[in-house]
């Protein structure tokens, strides 16, 4: 196995110390979003019976079709708000969020206050 890159050992991390001390129940499930270069995804996870309850993404059609880039900061409003609706179509009030490793701010904030705003409680 060659060299790991600073950068992502430093995430993988970040990532393990975050997800050990999280853990989703059917009552208050997890929100766990993952960003990447082009892109923003979120779920909604049961991590008891191993069901994802929700998701939402810049890839789904009714963001993707938005003019602009889908890896900013406008796309992970659009990403938490839909977030939102499809967890409180799912019956879900309340998540535990689980920013996966990467720090909060910019995109990962964004995305959180948009859901938050649509109603989701976390």
């Amino acid at each position: 196995m060659g060299k790991t890159n600073p950068r992502k050992k430093a995430w993988l991390k970040r990532k393990a110390r975050v997800a050990k001390k999280l853990h989703g129940t059917q009552e208050r499930p997890r929100l766990t979003v993952t960003r990447t270069l082009n892109h923003m995804y979120a779920q909604v996870v049961d991590d008891d019976n191993g069901v994802t309850m929700a998701a939402a993404s810049s890839r789904s059609a009714d963001i993707h079709k938005l003019p602009g880039h889908k890896g900013n900061v406008a796309t992970a409003k659009e990403v938490g708000k839909a977030i939102a609706e499809a967890a409180k179509a799912a019956g879900i009030k309340a998540v535990v969020f689980d920013r996966n490793g990467f720090l909060y701010h910019g995109r990962i904030k964004a995305l959180a206050d948009a859901a938050r705003e649509a109603g989701l409680e976390f």
